[in-house]
């Protein structure tokens, strides 16, 4: 492969030693720009750092004999006692108990659109069980407030006194993963937290940390505190891991900085269009597509998803819309989502029409009753779960539960149905858009969105390398670039 002028720039950059930055768009071929690299430095120990072991796994077999590749928890749990780590296979304890045994009770509070909301004993034991987590991810030394997660619809000063009243049960939650003698089962990240208070010193003269946008507080800190060259890539647009404790350390790292803005997945069509959502973002650089890749965008589609290899979408919900579409068509259809919040959305529905309240999933706790949900639906705020409710009020929760049941593995599937989270990091032909993403009325009139549902739109267009669809968000995405003036 001859190297392009952008990635002998990398290459020169990590050659002359020192951190480095490297912004990476979506598919830049930074993995193969990293082996430059570290063939560059063939005198040198390397690292290769990455977050998946499938994707550790898989650069194994691409880099040079000097480069070790890792994923940060393995490299942790080599480093921790064993009497620790053994605590990965105590049997968890389910939130209710969690509740019982710190007698936390049922939680009623005020939200901003003027209902209460009842948070159950179980759902108050998972906020403990959620802040002692995100302590796990930070860079701080003891658990604080703000790693305890509350819901964006609660008044702020009833949260900030929700957050007081539980953080000393986040602390001796802690405590409790910390003691070899107590029975708690902990989750991996628990001894990479350990490991990170310990100050280690990663043995290598250089670290490629891949996927350094996802970087939470803590991953920071150990790299921060090494000797070792560390060059930092990612892409600053690619970012949708906030609501687990990324930092986007693209932001937050002082280096010299090299860019790979020529993408080898897709043709110009689907350069253009993503280009134009990150003009949206304040990105005068374009990404920029391979001209002997034919791509294309589809806005307006027929009925019918057998011509896509992936249908991506915002919420799990919609991932279940979908799902059950096909199977109806007799599709043999895959999922890349969170089933167990698939499976509690039928379990939420029924509890609801049988009059009971409850806290889990998010997307059905406010509601009282199943009526509320169906007025919910026919709101422009709630159509986003039109389909899955009116899905549910035709054929029944238990055939939610059935089509769960029908999903095919990938190897054998027609298509993939998969949340953006899920998809990320991989790519298809030919990829249709469902029409959940999120756009909203800006004070001067305008559509607009979040920066985090820009980041969002962005890494899904980028999955596509010959067919886009965006049948289904067309208008409402063009008004918001004419609006934009992009």
């Amino acid at each position: 492969m001859t190297p392009t002028a952008e990635q002998e720039r990398v290459v020169e950059a990590v050659r002359a030693g020192g951190a480095v930055k490297i912004r990476a768009y979506a598919g830049a071929g930074k993995t193969s720009t990293l082996r430059m690299a570290a063939e560059a430095r063939s005198r040198a120990r390397g690292l290769y750092l990455a977050f998946n072991k499938d994707i550790a796994t898989a650069a194994a077999t691409k880099f040079p004999s000097n480069t070790r590749c890792r994923t940060v928890h393995s490299i942790a749990y080599g480093a921790t006692r064993p009497e620790i780590t053994r605590k990965l296979k105590n049997p968890v304890e389910p939130p209710h108990q969690l509740a019982l045994r710190y007698s936390l009770g049922t939680v009623r509070l005020p939200t901003t659109i003027g209902k209460d909301l009842e948070l159950s004993a179980s759902k108050v034991a998972r906020m403990v069980m959620d802040g002692a987590a995100r302590f796990c991810r930070s860079a701080q030394g003891e658990p604080l407030a703000w790693h305890i997660p509350v819901e964006p619809i609660i008044r702020e000063e009833e949260a900030e006194h929700l957050r007081e009243s539980l953080l000393p049960h986040v602390h001796r939650l802690w405590q409790e993963y910390c003691d070899p003698a107590t029975p708690s089962a902990i989750t991996h990240d628990v001894y990479v937290k350990l490991w990170e208070r310990s100050r280690p010193t990663i043995g290598a003269d250089f670290i490629l940390f891949d996927e350094a946008q996802d970087a939470d507080g803590l991953m920071l800190s150990v790299l921060r505190a090494q000797q070792a060259q560390v060059v930092y890539v990612g892409d600053p647009y690619q970012q949708i891991y906030e609501w687990r404790g990324a930092v986007n350390a693209m932001d937050h790292i002082r280096a010299p900085e090299r860019s790979l803005t020529e993408s080898f997945r897709f043709g110009p069509a689907i350069a253009q269009l993503a280009s134009r959502v990150l003009k949206l973002m304040d990105e005068d650089v374009p990404v920029r597509g391979q001209d002997h890749i034919e791509s294309r965008i589809l806005q307006d589609s027929t009925p019918g998803h057998d011509r896509f290899d992936a249908i991506l979408c915002r919420k799990n919900a919609t991932v279940l819309t979908h799902l059950a579409q096909g199977i109806a068509r007799g599709d043999k259809v895959a999922v890349r989502a969170n089933v167990e919040e698939l499976k509690a959305f039928a379990d939420g529905a029924e509890l609801l029409m049988r009059g009971q309240r409850i806290g889990y999933p998010a997307s059905l706790a406010l509601f009282e009753t199943w009526e509320e949900v169906q007025e919910y639906a026919e709101s422009f705020a709630g159509r986003d779960l039109q389909p899955l409710v009116k899905l549910i009020d035709n054929e029944g929760v238990d055939y939610l539960r059935l089509i769960l049941t029908r999903v095919s593995p990938e190897a054998d599937a027609d298509y993939i149905v998969s949340t953006v989270h899920r998809a990320k990091g991989l790519e298809w032909d030919r990829v249709h858009l469902a029409g959940d993403f999120k756009f909203k009325t800006n004070d001067e009139g305008d559509l607009s969105m979040s920066p985090e549902e820009m980041r969002l739109l962005y890494v899904a267009m980028t999955r596509a390398k010959h067919l886009l669809d965006i049948s289904e968000i067309r208008r409402d995405l063009y008004t918001m670039f004419r609006d934009a003036g992009v």
